[in-house]
This record gives structure tokens, C-alpha cells and sequence, in this order.
């Protein structure tokens, strides 16, 4: 399980990077800038390491015996920008908890 929570650790890193890129950098210069360039490179890839996200917390959700119900909302934590650190330190501490008992 060290494994999926290493990956899972690593991805929700970078998803929250890749939001606060997109809400800081990349959506202000194509709308308020009309430099739409970065935004039409970068966003494909930050989907792409969501969806890397998306696969990452569902294997962590299967291996630590999570419900269906707290997967999607670990899954949605990568949809707001910040949360996905807090949630990610959150389900660290939980897993490596439940792992030592």
C-alpha cells in the first residue's frame, strides 16, 4: 500500500500545482490578457494528471477499503484549488494510521 500512497502523494501534488497555474497564470492571461497560447498547452496536461489522479485515488481507495462515497469525495478534493494538499495530508495520515495498527 506504501506504493499507491506514494503515488497517490506525488499526483495530488501535482494536480494542486497544476490548479493554482491554471487559476493564477494560465485563465488570467487568456481572458484578461487574450494570450490564449499557455492555456491551450497547458490544459490538456493538467487534464491528463487528473485523470493519472482520478486512477491513483480509486487503486488507494480499493487497497485501504474506502466506501464509494469517500473516493469521489478524495477524487473532488482535485477539482478545488488548495483542498487537494489539504486532503492529500489528510488521507497520508489516515492510511499510514490505519497501515500501523
Amino acid at each position: 500500500m506504501t506504493g499507491a500512497l506514494r503515488r497517490f502523494s506525488v499526483l495530488a501534488f501535482l494536480v494542486g500545482i497544476g490548479l493554482l497555474v491554471l487559476v493564477l497564470v494560465a485563465m488570467p492571461l487568456r481572458y484578461l490578457g487574450g494570450r490564449p497560447e499557455f492555456s491551450e498547452t497547458f490544459s490538456p496536461i493538467h487534464g491528463f494528471v487528473f485523470m493519472a489522479y482520478l486512477v491513483t485515488v480509486a487503486d488507494l481507495g480499493r487497497r485501504a477499503g474506502w466506501s464509494v462515497r469517500r473516493m469521489l469525495l478524495v477524487m473532488l478534493a482535485g477539482t478545488v484549488p488548495l483542498l487537494s494538499f489539504v486532503v492529500e495530508r489528510r488521507v497520508t495520515r489516515d492510511v499510514l494510521a490505519r497501515a500501523a495498527v
